[in-house]
């Protein structure tokens, strides 16, 4: 059967053939492309940029193709129509698979060609996603924290919430309207699927994760660094890094020797010149929350992480945290979980079918601050329970990801779909 995957990310064997330093994001998708090649999937992965040189290329069985686009992806490109009725008049795809909703060059595939056979993977949904954008924080503590980066570039908190909301009512929901079969893994993403089009096709399948979390060591409440949290990441108010920073203030006056530790850029430095014209409001709104709680010694940023410096710091920690505001399944999450790291969340979106509370992991309110800090500290004072969240955390996570039942299940999907080209 051959299958075109539409994906967002430049995939690392096309990265390192176009010479580009390989991406961070997406790899989960890398190990399940390589997977289905060896079950009888002929793969094609496209994706688009703008203003780049076109490419094509067949890598280690796979075929890949890079679109030259003539405008940004958040927007709908006419000119990308012409381009994609070339590459399926070459491979003349069964199915195409699109993963995610987020960007448009897959919509001009769409209406170049009607004709084919779409399935799309729910991965977040931007337009579900909107009214938990600012995680709380009053406008007001916004205002307060402009900077001149903001204002120079047009792009304040305020400014990025109305490019997004834009792109998840212009491109997002176009999708959900249009495309009949979606793949989905929550109750949430059910929902919300349902809720936009409630004629569609619903297929459930799980995700698989990024290679090392399958063969690296597990967490060892032996070797962890006492009373520390990792968190994934925190560029923007939704993920939520504010409310870990106000429990912090109450963890802290009984385990004084608290350290947070953030995957990705330094959203709050102000070190020099450079820093202070390239901090975003969100960034400073943190960097003064540090201050008034004098903070300072116990939060660092890691800077970007591949996946093997992930899984380290997944090993170190003793407590991983994510505290969104709206996830649907955060792959984070299920990293620490298939790692064994014990795991606190918030109870929103789709969590609940991932952690199980006081079983696979502990949850709270996403605004339960005072919550969020005991369930921190209750696992700093019990290790009986940080040893049972880790061991059924990795058991519940080990079956939800397991590669081999979640590609099968993919080309069952494939071959369910496939019949309406009378495809096996």
């Amino acid at each position: 059967m051959n299958v075109l995957w539409v994906v967002n990310t430049i995939f690392p064997d096309l990265a390192t053939a176009l010479n580009q330093k390989t991406p961070t994001a997406g790899g989960w998708m890398y190990g399940l492309a390589k997977d289905l090649c060896g079950m009888g999937i002929k793969l094609t992965v496209v994706t688009a940029r703008p203003s780049v040189p076109k490419f094509q290329k067949e890598i280690g069985g796979i075929t890949y193709y890079l679109l030259s686009g003539s405008v940004s992806r958040e927007k709908y490109d006419r000119s990308l129509e012409t381009e994609w009725q070339n590459i399926t008049a070459q491979i003349k795809p069964h199915l195409v698979h699109i993963h995610g909703t987020e960007y448009a060059h897959g919509l001009a595939l769409i209406n170049a060609c009607p004709e084919l056979v779409y399935v799309t993977s729910i991965q977040g949904l931007i337009y579900s996603y909107t009214k938990y954008y600012f995680g709380g924080i009053p406008s007001k503590d916004f205002y307060r924290h402009i900077t001149f980066r903001d204002i120079f570039k047009q792009d304040s908190v305020f400014q990025a919430y109305k490019k997004f909301k834009k792109k998840g009512i212009d491109i997002e929901l176009t999708y959900l309207r249009r495309i009949q079969d979606f793949i989905g893994r929550t109750q949430w993403d059910f929902d919300q699927v349902k809720t936009v089009n409630p004629g569609s096709n619903y297929h459930f399948c799980n995700e698989s994760l990024r290679d090392p979390f399958y063969t690296s060591k597990k967490w060892d409440i032996l070797s962890k660094t006492e009373h520390t949290i990792f968190l994934s990441q925190a560029g923007y108010p939704l993920k939520g890094l504010h409310k870990v920073i106000e429990a912090s203030v109450i963890v802290k006056k009984f385990f004084p020797k608290l350290a947070i530790r953030i995957a990705g850029s330094n959203i709050t430095k102000k070190n020099t010149l450079k820093d202070k014209m390239s901090i975003k409001g969100y960034g400073s709104y943190i960097n003064s929350l540090i201050k008034k709680n004098g903070l300072q010694d116990q939060v660092t940023f890691t800077g970007p992480l591949n996946a093997d410096q992930m899984v380290e710091e997944y090993l170190n920690a003793h407590i991983f945290i994510c505290p969104s505001s709206i996830e649907n399944s955060p792959n984070s999450l299920g990293e620490a979980q298939l790692l064994g790291v014990p795991c606190i969340s918030s109870y929103v979106g789709g969590v609940a079918d991932m952690v199980t509370d006081k079983e696979t992991g502990l949850l709270y309110r996403f605004e339960e601050v005072v919550m969020l800090a005991q369930r921190i500290m209750d696992i700093f004072k019990d290790n009986q329970l940080a040893k049972t969240l880790s061991k059924n955390g990795m058991e519940a996570a080990s079956d939800r990801h397991d590669r081999d039942k979640n590609a099968s299940r993919l080309v069952e999907i494939y071959n369910t779909l496939g019949k309406k080209n009378d495809v096996e």
